[in-house]
């Protein structure tokens, strides 16, 4: 009985060693499993980070390049324009009296007596011209006139003559009326050589050539034994050209805006680049009262006096005019404009890109230009834009390269 016992507690705790064994080797398993996962998850997760990690060094890497890509521009700010109380305008100045002198009889020049920069007066003897036809043709012509006196004497004689006959019935009416005619007409012929020789006479008198008004000889375009012919026609040549200079005038476009300020009788005062710090007064006289269409302008003409002779025609000067209102506007740089065929433009930075906008000009101060619209006085301007800049070109400003010029 006690071994059948002891058999029977042998084999029971056999079977439950055996039982505690495939437990032990399930659980086992299941440890390796998560052990497994638990790698793969770590695996995935460093993979996703070594992604995103190199996307996010491609996106700062193409940022970074264009960043770099984009030029940096300096800009300025536009400034208002406070002296608008005077506007100056460009123009030349003319003489009040500007005229060339022809010859009026052909010849040949026997002498000329004033040359270039010479001032003289009226009438004064510029040139004289030889007219051997001239002379002969006035011979002829006070010759035909004396046979022409004494026609009309003897036919004034036979005349009378008949008339005193006419009494006794010794001439006839007809013959009468005959003499009486021939001397009318012997006194038409008189008269007519007498204005031949009148006119030859004076075109003699063109063989002195002289000064029409008081002036300065501008230039000459004859000399000595230089053929000479009569008129102004496209075949003659002009003698001398002369200028009467004690007054000067000078024609100014001004814009249409400004046409208020060229009112006749207001003064104007002139500057010239050869005379720094002086200026010369001015009037202005009339003005074409009508606006170029094309140029959007009114003609205007300014009298100076110039009976100092320091100003020379033909000089560039400046002409400025009083505003009667303010009118403000705004001026930029002038190294800011673009000139392409779309007109006129200027950059500006907006959100980091360059905006083109096109303006229209007013007064053109040399480094300064004043903008009649287009422009804001908070807008940022770009200075010295490049050929290539383009709408939305994305710039960068440079804090240390800003203008606020």
């Amino acid at each position: 009985m006690t071994t059948l016992t002891d058999n029977l507690e042998a084999l029971r705790a056999r079977q439950a060693v055996e039982t505690r064994r495939p437990r032990k080797s399930l659980l086992k398993n299941l440890l390796l499993v998560l052990a497994l996962c638990a790698a793969l998850i770590a695996l995935g997760v460093a993979i996703r980070a070594g992604i995103q990690s190199r996307l996010s060094d491609e996106n700062a890497l193409a940022a970074a390049t264009l960043e770099s890509a984009a030029p940096y521009v300096r800009v300025t700010h536009p400034q208002p324009n406070e002296s608008a109380e005077e506007i100056s305008l460009p123009g030349n100045t003319q003489a009040y009296v500007d005229s060339p002198i022809y010859a009026r009889t052909n010849g040949y020049l026997k002498s000329w007596f004033h040359d270039i920069g010479s001032r003289v007066k009226k009438g004064e003897l510029l040139a004289i011209i030889e007219t051997p036809e001239v002379d002969q043709q006035l011979w002829q012509a006070r010759a035909d006139l004396e046979t022409a006196k004494a026609n009309a004497v003897l036919a004034d004689v036979t005349a009378k003559r008949y008339v005193s006959l006419q009494a006794t019935g010794a001439t006839s009416q007809e013959q009468i009326d005959t003499a009486v005619d021939t001397y009318k007409a012997q006194v038409a012929a008189e008269n007519a050589n007498a204005a031949n020789v009148s006119r030859l006479e004076q075109l003699q008198s063109f063989e002195r050539v002289v000064a029409p008004f008081d002036g300065v000889v501008t230039a000459r375009y004859t000399d000595v034994g230089a053929l000479i012919d009569a008129g102004a026609s496209g075949t003659s040549n002009e003698l001398f050209h002369m200028v009467d200079d004690s007054k000067l005038r000078v024609f100014v476009a001004v814009p249409e805006i400004y046409s208020s300020a060229a009112q006749s009788g207001a003064t104007a005062r002139l500057t010239l680049d050869e005379y720094p710090g002086q200026s010369f007064q001015g009037t202005i006289v009339r003005n074409s009262n009508a606006i170029d269409l094309t140029s959007r302008t009114l003609n205007v003409e300014v009298d100076v006096d110039n009976a100092s002779g320091r100003l020379l025609t033909g000089a560039y000067v400046f002409v400025h005019l009083k505003v009667p209102t303010r009118v403000q506007h705004l001026t930029v740089p002038a190294d800011a404009l673009i000139f392409r065929s779309e007109g006129l433009q200027v950059g500006v930075v907006e959100n980091g890109r360059a905006e083109l906008r096109s303006i229209k000009l007013g007064r053109d101060y040399g480094t300064r230009v004043e903008v009649l619209y287009g422009l804001n006085a908070t807008d940022s301007v770009i200075l010295d834009p490049m050929d290539s800049l383009t709408s939305g070109t994305p710039v960068r400003v440079r804090a240390e390269l800003a203008s606020a010029q």
